[in-house]
């Protein structure tokens, strides 16, 4: 027997033909998420490196990566409205990334 999880706007994906990670990794979403998270904090990582970002750049980095991994630890992908609150959170990744930049420019 095989048992799916419902993730929300998979209809409505469907319906205007977008192709979401919903519809293409069904229940196994937030295994690929994971890695798809952790292949962004590898290549932040080796970005921040081959630009010379002092040290500030990388426990940002950090809290980014305790974010992203708070989002995918917590998301209800069968609740729409707790999605699109993991969703919107993305400002704070977005945020930490980027004043981790300017932080380690400035101190190199």
């Amino acid at each position: 027997m095989v048992v799916s999880i419902y993730i929300p706007g998979q209809e409505d994906d469907l319906k205007v033909g977008v192709k979401s990670t919903a519809l293409r990794f069904g229940d196994s979403t937030k295994q690929w998420i994971s890695a798809f998270g952790a292949a962004s904090i590898g290549s932040f990582a080796l970005s921040g490196y081959n630009a010379e970002l002092a040290w500030p750049y990388y426990p940002l980095l950090t809290a980014a990566a305790a974010q992203l991994a708070w989002q995918i630890s917590t998301v209800d992908l069968s609740d729409r409205a707790d999605c699109n609150r993991k969703f919107v959170s993305n400002k704070w990744f977005g945020a930490l990334v980027f004043w981790g930049i300017v932080f380690g420019r400035l101190a190199s």
